[in-house]
């Protein structure tokens, strides 16, 4: 989840044909890969050089190369998207990079472990200590079984970062229209209403990737508990998307949207114009990951903002960060290790921690920010809490598009609430195990 991510960057075609250009060389390897010349690292990440994790892993490459003499980081940064619909191909060719971000869950790092394109790094994860460093839920993202569901079994991703969802809000529309910051499920619709009532569409939204599917997660989890996550992320029992809480997600979003609190012309919004439109002041509310929030601190400069956890739910979209991934065919596979260590060192994650991002092993004592201390306090709220339920994409692979283009339809009105829950029942049935 992600600056924001750059979903969406690049077209299939063309990320194919980039990455394919990749020369390699280096003969065969003990494990069967082709070993490298150790003199290159080759890292693909889709952060922005704006973000928390791209400062912080910038300064990482210059700390590797510093300790690795003679050691060049070839980097390339790629788009979220990009990643996300390439990486089964890449990965199973012989252009696959060294090290890799990717997106964690059953869905995404789960199904490439399952297919064999990653390395299984539990070893490193004991020997370096990086099991020592995460926190239980934190954890669940980084180990995968047999099949692919995370939770258990070998360590396939290590993330050096952790996220959750949370309301931007611009205080200055707030204040302007004497709009209180609200406490509770119906203080929170109050104020849609009322900034409505100014003329004023309250929340800023993307229907053509992840922010909408989002909002509607977050209205079921409200409903929600621990046990209900449990069932539709690690199939612990079966999911039913016309129960109580996926009702109450698809028919208030549906309001929300006749209602004119989500422009229905927000149907084909990407997430980066959702995020540049909240940094220009146009929207009072942005219901959005702490991947955005080292970018606010950057660029919002004509108002105040603050932040608020959804109120009246225990539980909002979070996990650890996205995952550090060694490709089973990677040609400097210690290097890659070596790189992963500097990222959970102290220095790396305390300027992670001060640039805006939520670091998993910091000096809390050296986080100087105060937004940045707060960003974090709630974080560890969250998580002592068990309060992070994961992401709606995750359970099954192919989820994500079918998410994006049935709440598309929810938010044009071409679908009712009936028809969207039950294109998400079949496309998650068809792609989960058998109960």
């Amino acid at each position: 989840m992600l600056k924001a991510r750059k979903r969406g960057a690049g077209l299939l075609a063309a990320a194919l044909a980039g990455a394919l250009t990749l020369a390699l060389s280096g003969c065969g390897g003990s494990d069967g890969t082709t070993a490298g010349d150790g003199k290159t690292l080759r890292l693909w990440h889709y952060e922005g050089p704006d973000s928390a994790m791209g400062q912080a892993w910038a300064e990482a490459v210059e700390e590797f190369e510093k300790t690795h003499p003679g050691v060049k980081v070839e980097f390339e940064e790629k788009g979220f998207e990009q990643i996300q619909k390439t990486a089964p191909m890449i990965l199973n060719s012989d252009d696959a990079p060294d090290l890799m971000e990717y997106n964690k869950g059953n869905a995404t790092a789960g199904l490439l472990s399952r297919q064999g394109l990653l390395t299984d790094l539990s070893s490193e994860a004991s020997a370096r200590g990086w099991d020592k460093k995460l926190s239980d839920s934190v954890e669940t993202t980084s180990r995968y079984n047999a099949d692919g569901v995370m939770g258990s079994g070998k360590w396939y991703g290590v993330p050096n970062y952790a996220e959750y969802t949370m309301a931007y809000y611009n205080k200055d529309l707030f204040e302007k229209h004497d709009v209180d910051v609200p406490t509770t499920f119906g203080e929170l619709t109050d104020a849609l209403a009322a900034f409505k009532a100014k003329g004023i569409t309250p929340l800023d939204n993307a229907g053509a990737e992840y922010i909408a599917h989002q909002y509607v997660y977050q209205l079921a989890l409200s409903r929600a508990d621990r046990s209900w996550v449990d069932a539709y992320e690690l199939y612990q029992g079966r999911t039913d998307f016309h129960d109580e809480a996926w009702t109450h997600a698809a028919e208030t979003f549906a309001d929300w949207v006749k209602k004119g609190y989500i422009a229905k012309n927000s149907s084909g919004t990407k997430a980066e114009d959702a995020g540049v439109a909240f940094i220009s002041g146009k929207y009072p509310i942005l219901f959005s990951g702490s991947w955005w929030f080292g970018r606010f601190q950057s660029e919002i400069d004509s108002f105040d903002w603050g932040t608020f956890l959804w109120p009246g739910s225990d539980l909002t979209l979070g996990s650890g960060g996205n995952l550090w991934v060694v490709p089973k065919g990677a040609k400097n596979k210690e290097l890659a290790y070596d790189f992963i260590d500097i990222t959970m060192t102290k220095k790396i994650q305390n300027l992670l921690g001060n640039k805006g991002g939520v670091p998993v092993a910091a000096d809390p004592s050296a986080i100087t920010d105060q937004q940045s201390k707060t960003l974090i306090e709630n974080f560890n709220t969250l998580s002592e809490n068990d309060g992070l339920a994961f992401y709606p994409d995750w359970p099954v692979p192919g989820f994500y598009d079918v998410l994006v283009s049935e709440t598309q339809k929810l938010i044009t009105g071409s679908a009712t609430t009936d028809q969207y829950l039950d294109a998400l029942q079949k496309a998650y049935d068809a792609g989960a195990p058998k109960q």
